[in-house]
C-alpha cells in the first residue's frame, strides 16, 4: 500500500507522545482556569500586575535592583598590587614564607616543585582615598576617585585553584560545566524587562597584560540545563554585533516578516505536537533578533554620546572590542532595561612579569570602570543598577619563579582576595572584611561565593533559596545547598 502523509504521521505517532500530548491537554485546562481565576480577581481589584514575566510572579523580597553589570576581570587581579596592602610583605621580602607562618593552602602544579617560596611585597604605592579612607593602590587612580560610592570586599574566597573551574564556579555556582549561568538564572526567575533587546547579554574584550591568556568559552554565558531562550547573547566584538542578524542582499524586511509569520505557524505545529520547550525558544528568538535588526544599530551607535561623555570613558572608547566601548556599550544597555549585562576582560594572570604586564591592564580597566559609575549615577541609574567587579580568584603572596626587586609574578591563591561592588542597595565607602598581614587567610567576615551570589539575588528581590529548577531528579539554583546574604554591606 502506498505510504501517505496521514499514514507516515500515524507510524510516528507513539505512545509517549500520545501520553504527552494528553498530559499537555490537561495541562492547558487547569493553566486556563488558573488564568481566569486570576484575571476575576484582578477585574474585582484584589490582586495586582505584577512587572515580572519569568517563573516568578512576584518577588521574595522588595528588590532594590532592577538589573546588574557585572563587570568580570579574568585571570585574577592581584589583590596585594591593587586593593590589599600588606606592608610587611615587602619589610620581609625575598625570605621564604615557610620561615614565618605554615603553609597549608594547596598550590598549583605550576609552583609545587619550587624549592622556595619568597615573599613580594608590592613595588606600587597605596594610599587613602576620599572620606572613607579606603587604601587604593596607586595603578588604579580613577577607580580610587570613586572610593567613596564603592564598597570594596577584601575577604573573598572560592573553592578552585585553576581558572576554568573558577571561572565557571563564579558564573554558574558549581566547578564542573553544565549548569546555568548567573544572568540565566535571572532571565529565567524574573523575565525580560524590555522587548527589544536579550535579557542577558555577554560583551568580551582582551587586555593588554596577557591578551592570550586563559580561554572563556560560550557555556560561561550558557543556560545549561534552562531551556535555550535563557541563554546570553554574546555581541561581537568586529563585524556585525549579532552574527546573522542582518537580511541577506535582496532580502528586504517585508519579505523577512513573511517568512518569520510562516515559520512560526510550522513551529507551532510542532510545538503542539511534540511540546518541546526548545521550538518555543526557536519562535521567540525569530522574533527578538527582528526586533533586534532595529534596536541593536541603535543601541551600538555613540554618534549621540555627548564629548565630554566619551573623554570620560578614555581614549578607546570608540575602538570596538575594547573594555572601554564594552563599558559605555554597557551603560546604553541598563537605559534600555537590559536586565544582566556581562562584561569578560581578559589578561589579568600575571605568573611572571607581573611589573610589565599589569600597569597596561590597569590602563584598560580602571578609567571605564570609574566612568560607568560615575555616569550611571549621574543618570540617576546607579541607584537601580548593581555593579560588580573582580575575578575569579586571587593571587600569592610568595612569587612564581625568579624573584627579583622590580620583577615578579604570583600564582593562584583561592583563599583570600578582592572584589567591589556599587550601586544599587550596596553601602559606599565601606572596606569590608580583611586579610592577615601576609594576605594568606581571612581574619574577618569571610563571604564565599554562594555568598555573593545570594546577596546579589536578594538585591534582585530573590530568595536564593527559592528559584529552583527541576533537573534529573532534583531540585538545582545557583548556590547549590549553600550562600547567606552578606547582610553587612547592604544599606
Amino acid at each position: 500500500m502506498a505510504s501517505t502523509p496521514e499514514a507516515e504521521f500515524r507510524l510516528r505517532e507513539t505512545r509517549r507522545h500520545f501520553f504527552g500530548r494528553g498530559a499537555r491537554g490537561v495541562g492547558v485546562a487547569a493553566l486556563g482556569s488558573l488564568l481566569g481565576r486570576d484575571l476575576g480577581q484582578a477585574v474585582e481589584g484584589t490582586a495586582s500586575p505584577s512587572p515580572l514575566n519569568g517563573v516568578l510572579k512576584e518577588f521574595h523580597v522588595p528588590p532594590k535592583a532592577k538589573r546588574v553589570i557585572y563587570l568580570f576581570q579574568s585571570g585574577a587581579p592581584s589583590q596585594q598590587d591593587l586593593f590589599d596592602h600588606k606592608p610587611l610583605l615587602q619589610k620581609h621580602f625575598g625570605e621564604d614564607m615557610r620561615d614565618h607562618f605554615e603553609m597549608t593552602q594547596r598550590i598549583t602544579g605550576m609552583t609545587a616543585n619550587q624549592s622556595t617560596f619568597p615573599l613580594a611585597g608590592t613595588k606600587y604605592a597605596f594610599s587613602k582615598h576620599g572620606q572613607s579612607g579606603m587604601e587604593i593602590s596607586e595603578l588604579l587612580p580613577h577607580i580610587s576617585g570613586i572610593a567613596d560610592d564603592i564598597c570594596l570586599v577584601r575577604s573573598m574566597h572560592t573553592e578552585a585553584i585553576n581558572h576554568d573551574p573558577a571561572i565557571t564556579f563564579f558564573q554558574t555556582g558549581h566547578q564542573l560545566a553544565g549548569r546555568p549561568s548567573i544572568g540565566s538564572w535571572l532571565s529565567y526567575g524574573l523575565g525580560s524587562a524590555n522587548d527589544n533587546l536579550p535579557t542577558f547579554i555577554a560583551l568580551v574584550s582582551r587586555g593588554t597584560g596577557r591578551p592570550n591568556c586563559q580561554p572563556l568559552y560560550d557555556r560561561l554565558w550558557g543556560s545549561g540545563f534552562l531551556p535555550t531562550q535563557y541563554a546570553g547573547v554574546k555581541f561581537m566584538s568586529v563585524g556585525d554585533p549579532v552574527l546573522y542578524l542582518n537580511n541577506p542582499q535582496g532580502f528586504d524586511a517585508g519579505a523577512r516578516r513573511r517568512m518569520l509569520n510562516d515559520l512560526a505557524k510550522l513551529n507551532e505545529k510542532k510545538l503542539a505536537e511534540f511540546g518541546d520547550p526548545e521550538i518555543d525558544t526557536r519562535i521567540q528568538q525569530y522574533e527578538m533578533a527582528y526586533r533586534m535588526q532595529t534596536s541593536v544599530p541603535e543601541l551600538t551607535d555613540f554618534s549621540d554620546e555627548p564629548q565630554h561623555i566619551l573623554d570620560m570613558y578614555g581614549p578607546d572608547v570608540t575602538t570596538r572590542g575594547t573594555y572601554a566601548y564594552n563599558c559605555l556599550l554597557a551603560r546604553r544597555m541598563a537605559e534600555r532595561d537590559v536586565r544582566f549585562i556581562q562584561l569578560f576582560h581578559m589578561g589579568w594572570d600575571q605568573h611572571f612579569t607581573l611589573p610589565k604586564q599589569l600597569p597596561g591592564q590597569c590602563r584598560d580597566a580602571d578609567q571605564p570602570s570609574a566612568a560607568l559609575i560615575m555616569d550611571l549615577k549621574q543618570r540617576g541609574l546607579l541607584d537601580d543598577t548593581l555593579v560588580v567587579w573582580g575575578g575569579e580568584f586571587g593571587r600569592t603572596s610568595y612569587c612564581q619563579g625568579k624573584l627579583e626587586r622590580d620583577n615578579y609574578g604570583r600564582d593562584h591563591h583561592p583563599r583570600c582576595f578582592s572584589l567591589w561592588l556599587a550601586g544599587a542597595g550596596i553601602k559606599s565607602g565601606l572596606t569590608y572584611g580583611a586579610t592577615d598581614e601576609w594576605c594568606y587567610n581571612i581574619t574577618e567576615n569571610p563571604v564565599h561565593v554562594h555568598d555573593l551570589h545570594a546577596t546579589m539575588l536578594h538585591l534582585l528581590g530573590i530568595d536564593h533559596e527559592r528559584l529552583t529548577y527541576r533537573f534529573q531528579g532534583r531540585y538545582f539554583r545557583l548556590t547549590d545547598v549553600h550562600g547567606h546574604v552578606v547582610e553587612d554591606i547592604l544599606s
